[in-house]
């Protein structure tokens, strides 16, 4: 049986994990009475957490309080928050950098030396790289993020990819980060279809609108779908291939904003992107390094027979 100290370090523990426990579950995972469990839930209380007691069948859960209490992580939870603040800090999201290094610096002066050595190597081993893409506001994120789940309408000003700015209301549905960029996916009844907006080119109004009756998604595959909008949209051409390579191989090779990949089978794919010219278009297909057929566009099996001839004539091939 576990001491006491290191019993009630155990229900938290329990307690932050899930988002209910019946006091029989409780019991069972710590070894001892129901009757345990209930003094153990009130020393936590005692020492400020807040354990709300369900109603019916005797269980508890953690309350959030006004203070935030200790979190109990294990070595990979506390790995993976000190990474994941770190990405933070060099991320998307303006404004969070500073907040997410003084975060960092207080996990980092509590973690024991062992995690703090494999942070630290984390840390010295990565070399970001800095994508161009505007950060946005993390203030617009959460106010889009609590309307997506409010079922609030969202009225905004919209800057288009040409500059051209028009005034939008929307039944906002979800957020997609792709690593570089956040997108909202929303329904918008003025051109009674869906759309995908780029957050960073979004001015919120206020207040929100009225709430609404959310519709079925566009798609099941929210990310899919949205890969395959930011594939074609921005893009003069618009290319549909065949890849004779698994679609697992050819998306690793391939960012989600660049094309969407669909498998066919076990050895081929679909994929879908655009392209503001042939030659770019021709250029990223070869660097695949497989056999692929062209679909769309037909000027690009034309251009890729112009190509052909040319290197050809440079390998000095008739």
């Amino acid at each position: 049986m576990l001491e006491t100290s290191a019993r009630l370090l155990k229900l938290l523990s329990l307690l932050q994990t899930h988002r209910e426990w019946s006091g029989p579950e409780l019991a069972g995972r710590l070894g001892v009475t129901a009757r345990t469990v209930r003094r153990d839930v009130e020393r936590l209380r005692e020492l400020g957490y807040q354990v709300h007691a369900t109603a019916g069948a005797p269980g508890y859960r953690l309350g959030a309080g006004g203070d935030l209490p200790p979190l109990l992580l294990d070595d990979e939870e506390a790995v993976a928050v000190a990474v994941g603040l770190r990405t933070a800090a060099q991320g998307s999201v303006a404004g969070i950098e500073e907040t997410s290094l003084r975060a960092l610096a207080k996990l980092e002066r509590v973690l024991p030396s062992r995690l703090r050595r494999r942070v630290n190597a984390v840390q010295s081993m990565t070399v970001p790289m800095t994508g161009r893409a505007p950060a946005v506001d993390p203030d617009a994120l959460a106010a889009i993020a609590a309307a997506c789940r409010d079922h609030e309408t969202l009225r905004f000003d919209y800057c288009g990819a040409g500059g051209a700015v028009t005034t939008r209301v929307v039944e906002p549905h979800r957020l997609v980060a792709t690593g570089r960029r956040w997108y909202l996916v929303a329904f918008d009844p003025g051109r009674d279809d869906w759309r995908l907006f780029r957050v960073d080119r979004v001015r919120l109004r206020t207040p929100n609108g009225p709430r609404f009756t959310p519709r079925r998604p566009p798609d099941t595959d929210l990310a899919g779908y949205a890969s395959r909008r930011i594939a074609e949209a921005p893009y003069r051409f618009r290319g549909r291939f065949t890849v004779h390579a698994p679609a697992e191989a050819v998306a690793e090779r391939l960012s989600p904003s660049a094309a969407a990949v669909e498998p066919l089978g076990p050895a081929s794919c679909l994929m879908t992107a655009g392209g503001d010219s042939l030659d770019e278009m021709a250029s990223w297909l070869v660097s695949l390094g497989v056999p692929f057929e062209v679909h769309e566009p037909p000027e690009l099996a034309d251009h890729l027979r112009v190509l052909a001839a040319r290197l050809a004539g440079a390998a000095g091939g008739q």
